[in-house]
């Protein structure tokens, strides 16, 4: 026998009772998801294994891709619940319509918070999106329940509008500032953790902060556009 000196691995992974070696590194500044389809994309183009080998992409990146999936079943399943329980608030599909219409105008806000501070998407992200959806509906049920009651006490449907505007201001601005001034030193953090919780934090402050001027600007017009309701004058 020929005894030689070789270089080898020092431990032997298995799972499933196959051998498998582990290659692991960690992103900064860059979002995982990104990162790892374009390294996907590098060694499908330059990479060619042996018969008998594969790749497996496993450790964060296999849970954020199955988080993923959760959110596309979780997202519209959460927008379908809030549109039946304002169902149920107004018994009326277009009020219904109207109530679920503000979602985008703070989703908008969301969305530009992560642009302009170069934040990635991410699951944590998404779920701030999922909790912003809630408060921005809040916000418009404050405005539309006003007026469809006004609006019952034969109030002119203009006069309904400008008056609900007037009176719902300050109760839309405490809710916006509450869920703002709480979130804040949370999106502005920079210490261990705040990868996990500064996105989310992030999507939550920037909807909030540009929601009250489009439910307040841009809402009421659709309520002039598409409400069906009208006092008992008009109705004459």
């Amino acid at each position: 026998a020929d005894v030689k000196l070789v270089t080898g691995p020092s431990f032997i992974y298995r799972e499933n009772q196959q051998r498998y070696v582990p290659i692991k590194f960690s992103v900064r500044g860059r979002d995982l998801g990104g990162v790892v389809k374009e390294a996907q994309k590098k060694l499908d183009a330059e990479l060619k294994l042996p018969p008998g080998y594969r790749i497996v992409w496993a450790g964060e990146f296999n849970d954020l891709e199955q988080a993923l999936e959760r959110l596309k079943v979780v997202v519209p399943a959460t927008v379908a619940l809030i549109a039946l329980l304002l169902f149920f608030n107004f018994n009326s599909i277009v009020d219904t319509l109207l109530a679920v219409s503000v979602i985008p105008m703070a989703v908008i806000g969301g969305i530009l918070a992560l642009l302009f501070t170069g934040t990635h998407f991410s699951v944590s992200a998404a779920i701030g999106f999922i909790g912003l959806m809630g408060i921005s509906v809040m916000e418009g049920i404050l405005v539309l329940s006003y007026y469809n009651q006004l609006v019952v006490n034969s109030t002119n449907r203009i006069q309904a509008l400008t008056q609900a505007c007037e009176t719902r201001l300050r109760p839309v601005m405490m809710t916006c500032i509450a869920a703002c001034v709480g979130l804040l030193p949370a999106a502005m953090s920079s210490g261990i953790g705040s990868q996990v919780q500064k996105p989310l934090a992030m999507v939550v402050v920037g909807g909030i902060l540009l929601a009250p001027i489009l439910i307040l600007i841009v809402f009421p017009v659709l309520i002039r556009l598409f409400s069906r309701r009208r006092s008992g004058d008009e109705a004459a």
